[in-house]
């Protein structure tokens, strides 16, 4: 068997239930009989102290996908309280799947840590918080994943300095990330893999990736390179109202991805004989057999 590690394949349903437990829920369903992934991954604001009042009170920015009058009520509308989220992870331990949720504020990050859930995430936008990391590096003990979106190389550099410091190294989880939606393929970057592995590999837990481009080819290219932990956003029905659904996966796509993902994860190996056993029979019959000499 090859070094590569097993995928470790994530559905980020974020706000893609669009306010309701019901859908939340049925998404945590079909991505875990359906679609075979390993993890599903909400997330977590406290609205009041991420936005500004002038944010909170401004119009949507594209009002066709607002769930409320204002952005800081449509971000409400979609938010689920810190005991929803203690239901959701215990629907998903009922069925056997890892929950997570991305936090984006440090009253959130306590919520959840609250739940001991087995990693949190910190979004591209937040990966800059030193207050939240430095909490929650002090008061959790699950591995912690950060994708590196809109973030320069010597920021990358001062987190993984940060978490070294804190001696938390070996629980942080780096993502390969470009920050669109949806990405085109020439702005994946996927060769930043390489570079986080060649810098990182040795002083963090895993290297992943988190991408927002179309379809599933470039996930199985992540993977090979060495990004072990795959996240896609969910969604199922890419047409619903809200800003991140053009972006997402439905399952069947979801499904094809954890399927090609473990195909490849098992095809990575060396042959451990010339001839294999399976190949014996094909050589025993098709194989050119040379005239013997007199």
């Amino acid at each position: 068997m090859s070094n590569y590690k097993r995928p470790f394949v994530i559905a980020e349903i974020g706000c893609n239930h669009k306010g309701e437990m019901e859908i939340a829920k049925e998404m945590i369903k079909v991505a875990k009989i359906f679609c075979n992934v390993d993890a599903v991954k909400f997330q977590k604001r406290n609205n009041r102290e991420l936005l500004t009042e002038e944010q909170y009170n401004s119009p949507h920015p594209n009002p066709v996908n607002s769930y409320g009058d204002t952005y800081g009520a449509h971000r409400e509308y979609l938010e689920f309280t810190r005991d929803q989220h203690q239901e959701l992870k215990d629907f998903c331990e009922e069925i056997g799947i890892t929950y997570s949720t991305s936090v984006w504020d440090t009253t959130s990050a306590k919520e959840i840590a609250s739940l001991d859930p087995k990693f949190i995430k910190i979004p591209s936008a937040c990966n800059n918080h030193y207050e939240m990391l430095g909490w929650l590096c002090d008061n959790y003990r699950g591995e912690i994943h950060i994708s590196t979106g809109m973030t320069t190389k010597s920021e990358i550099e001062e987190l993984v300095s940060f978490f070294e410091t804190k001696g938390r190294g070996q629980d942080l989880v780096l993502y390969n990330c470009t920050s669109g939606y949806p990405v085109p393929f020439d702005k994946v970057c996927l060769l930043d893999i390489d570079l986080l592995t060649e810098k990182y590999g040795e002083k963090v837990r895993h290297i992943g990736f988190s991408g927002h481009h179309l379809g599933i080819a470039v996930d199985v290219a992540a993977f090979t390179l060495g990004a072990n932990i795959i996240e896609r956003h969910f969604t199922l029905d890419r047409t619903w109202k809200g800003t991140d659904h053009a972006a997402s996966l439905e399952p069947m796509g979801m499904r094809k991805l954890s399927r090609d993902l473990n195909a490849v994860y098992d095809s990575l190996a060396y042959k451990q004989a010339d001839i294999l056993d399976i190949e014996q029979v094909q050589r025993d019959k098709l194989k050119f057999k040379k005239a013997s000499s007199v």
